[in-house]
């Protein structure tokens, strides 16, 4: 058992240290004006919502029924609406320069510019919590695709490795625009990807025989819940405000789409008896 335990556990870093290849992709670049932040925060959206309502909340309703499905899911909404309601907003602190109307406008533009920092930052940090929610499951499958052989846990190593990559970019991106710092951006996108490692860890250990499916599932549709809250509530807007609704809406799609796919090619490498 230890040896699966161990084997598992090297394989879930590998699948989770793929965020930050997702991170490098964004550092390497300039750091991205507003239209193009709007159009990949849209992208990441799109990428959240598929998780979502594709993924975590569809396998809870399969695995638990309709009902139990999307009362879990709703509880998830609920419960990231009442948080989100003890989160101060930034505002815009008033100018109290009357001298001049030009400084005026320039120490607008700058406290405007502090604003979008500030809430880029929250929607950066807040999907590096989703996706973290979202890869601890993850780590919990490889594991359990371990137990059946190396064959089937590389497989599935490999499969969430390429899922993972454009995670670490939605994680990646807002904080490196908002911080200016690469290496903030890195750490932030690798450290949700350790949360793979981690999955194996409890399921191994904690709880590795009386884990509920019925428990798991559900906890994982309210995760759908939060996530799908904190897109419509936080990443949205933000993509609405600084690319356009057009644009937007084009990039939310294309982040759909590009997730889906990636989906599909991490359930074709599943065992029959496993699910996400």
């Amino acid at each position: 058992m230890d040896s699966q335990v161990l084997m598992a556990l090297g394989l879930s870093i590998i699948g989770g240290l793929s965020t930050s290849i997702g991170a490098i992709v964004v550092v390497l670049n300039k750091s991205p004006n507003l239209k193009m932040l709007g159009l990949l925060q849209g992208f990441a959206g799109g990428l959240m919502l598929s998780i979502s309502f594709l993924d975590l909340a569809h396998n809870a309703i399969n695995s638990i029924g309709f009902l139990k499905g999307n009362l879990w899911f709703f509880g998830g909404v609920t419960f990231f609406a009442v948080v989100a309601k003890f989160i101060p907003e930034p505002t815009l602190a008033p100018s109290t320069d009357v001298k001049s109307k030009k400084r005026n406008d320039d120490e607008g533009g700058k406290d405007m510019l502090k604003k979008h920092r500030r809430q880029v930052l929250f929607s950066g940090i807040i999907t590096a919590i989703g996706i973290s929610l979202h890869n601890f499951p993850e780590g919990m499958a490889v594991f359990l695709g371990s137990m059946k052989g190396l064959r089937v846990g590389v497989n599935l190593a490999l499969a969430i490795a390429l899922h993972n990559i454009p995670e670490g970019v939605a994680v990646a991106l807002p904080i490196y625009f908002a911080t200016q710092s690469k290496w903030q951006a890195f750490k932030l996108a690798t450290l949700s990807g350790f949360a793979e490692p981690l999955g194996v860890v409890i399921v191994a250990y904690l709880f590795p025989t009386s884990l509920s499916p019925e428990i798991l599932e559900g906890l994982l549709g309210s995760v759908g819940g939060v996530m799908a809250f904190l897109t419509l509530h936080e990443m949205l807007p933000l993509a609405f405000d600084y690319a356009g609704q057009k644009q937007a809406v084009k990039a939310v799609f294309l982040g759909m789409a590009f997730m889906s796919a990636s989906l599909y090619f991490l359930e074709v490498s599943l065992p029959k008896e496993m699910s996400l």
